[in-house]
């Protein structure tokens, strides 16, 4: 899925909404832009690459799981060190404006701006389960402006909202150690986790290496908190993605491969199996409800 949500690079520096965008980048042999900066907030999820960042004329080294927060009028560049090795990254931009707005609403998510303008710290490095957090709900308010679901306006406003407290309270957390952190179980986590990554691996030993404890222990965990084991839950949760895609006149030769199933006969079994009905027949009845419906 997030090929499909990735974006081609350009070198536009300036800002064609009035409140906020945010882009997936993956770039090889990408030259890199001089100083430069905006009038807006500026902010880096690192996914991947072999970059350094220049901000205010300090340079300051960078890895995955960096998040990087450039203030309006900051002089910046990044510097890509291995172009052979693939730049991915996550950029959103908001304006001062719409940032009023929200900190009038929550004054919380003023939090991240004022220590980043008072401290000069521009860059916050998260743990792998909070950047997989951060990069779920990045990638779902991504994936619901490319979408055309119902209530798709106040959807992209409840991602930004929560996009916003994430960044907010996680680096919040990381500057007052003092405080009780509120963690997630490892159920919740592996939550998050599959729905941000499901047309990716999601085999037991992937999991297990991205969570750091045994393929054992997570199986139990799952079905103890769900009912359900692991592979029946992310078999579900791809069979609903893959169903809402063929509603919106995406291929079902398509959607099921965007969708994590690695062939068609075993997505035509589940799907046929879940649903009642092959996955031609659900979206020739799909269409038609919907002819019926547009023609009252």
């Amino acid at each position: 899925m997030k090929k499909e949500l990735r974006t081609t690079f350009n070198n536009r520096q300036y800002m064609l909404s009035k409140n906020f965008e945010i882009y997936y980048y993956s770039d090889m042999n990408l030259r890199n832009i001089g100083n430069h900066h905006h009038n807006y907030y500026e902010f880096y999820f690192l996914l991947g690459g072999s970059v350094s960042i220049n901000i205010a004329g300090t340079d300051y080294p960078l890895s995955s799981g960096d998040m990087i927060l450039i203030p309006p009028n900051t002089l910046h560049c990044m510097n890509i060190l291995d172009q052979s090795i693939p730049y991915q990254r996550v950029v959103f931009w908001i304006t001062e404006s719409y940032c009023d707005e929200l900190v009038k609403e929550f004054p919380e998510y003023g939090y991240l701006m004022r220590h980043v303008v008072d401290s000069k710290r521009y860059i916050h490095h998260y743990d792998v389960i909070s950047f997989n957090t951060l990069q779920s709900k990045a990638f779902q308010l991504i994936e619901e402006i490319h979408a055309n679901h119902f209530g798709k306006v106040a959807k992209i406003s409840l991602c930004v909202h929560d996009l916003m407290l994430h960044l907010n309270r996680t680096v919040y957390e990381m500057e007052h150690p003092s405080v009780p952190r509120e963690t997630q179980s490892l159920y919740e986590n592996l939550i998050s986790y599959i729905e941000g990554h499901l047309d990716e691996d999601l085999s037991l030993e992937r999991l297990a290496h991205e969570f750091f404890v045994s393929k054992y222990h997570i199986s139990h965990v799952f079905k103890e908190n769900m009912g359900l084991s692991i592979y029946q839950y992310i078999l579900k949760k791809r069979l609903s993605m893959c169903r809402e895609a063929i509603t919106t006149n995406t291929k079902i030769s398509e959607a099921y491969l965007q969708c994590g199933f690695k062939d068609y006969s075993s997505f035509y079994r589940a799907f046929k199996k879940e649903y009642g009905l092959s996955p031609s027949e659900y979206q020739e009845l799909y269409a038609h409800k919907l002819s019926v419906f547009h023609d009252k």
